[in-house]
């Protein structure tokens, strides 16, 4: 699969403006400001075509970007956003558990966790919702970059026994590219599998 080759597709704001319901999707997943948008960025070796900010909670739409033969990555709202209103986290909430439960070419997720913070509260509600839906799980320990070998094969672990039964799990730095090789293998597998 060639990430290089990436493009944006659309934004939405409603599943009934979704791209066809056809092909494979892998949807990128995680708390505000875990890093998606960059990883999304670092695996397809693209500088910002998925756009990044300091600012939590910037992702508020669902954006699909077209790889080739109809496979899509997708960048997910963040949860968790606390300056968001309690309308507009629901909103979000529902418009991201929706996709999740009915976009038949959804393969798989991709879920982006802050290596520094570990799996949170809003990482394990999110978890409990995903995995009775069976479909693979990647879990990206992002920022990896701000931890020392030692502490990153401790958290690396600490994620591995509680979910390594149900996920595959990897460490990640979009700033040295640390990883960007293995999860542009994981994510070809999981466009290429269906469940």
């Amino acid at each position: 699969m060639t990430f290089e080759k990436i493009n944006f597709l659309t934004s939405v704001a409603n599943l009934d403006q979704c791209p066809d319901d056809f092909g494979s999707e892998i949807a990128f997943v995680g708390k505000s400001n875990a890093g998606k948008s960059t990883a999304i960025n670092v695996i397809a070796n693209r500088k910002n075509i998925a756009k990044t900010s300091k600012t939590p909670g910037r992702t508020q739409l669902i954006n699909f970007f077209n790889l080739e033969d109809n496979r899509r990555l997708v960048d997910l709202p963040g949860y968790g956003f606390a300056k968001a209103s309690k309308t507009k986290q629901k909103l979000w909430g529902r418009l991201v558990s929706n996709y999740l439960e009915s976009r038949g070419s959804l393969n798989g997720v991709v879920l982006i966790v802050d290596i520094r913070r570990g799996i949170g509260e809003m990482d394990r509600m999110f978890l409990d919702f995903f995995l009775p839906l069976n479909k693979t799980l990647h879990i990206l320990l992002t920022k990896s970059d701000k931890l020392n070998k030692q502490h990153q094969l401790e958290q690396l672990t600490q994620v591995e026994d509680a979910y390594g039964s149900v996920a595959t799990v990897q460490v990640f730095s979009g700033l040295k590219k640390t990883g960007d090789h293995i999860a542009r293998e994981v994510i070809t597998r999981m466009l290429n599998n269906p469940n």
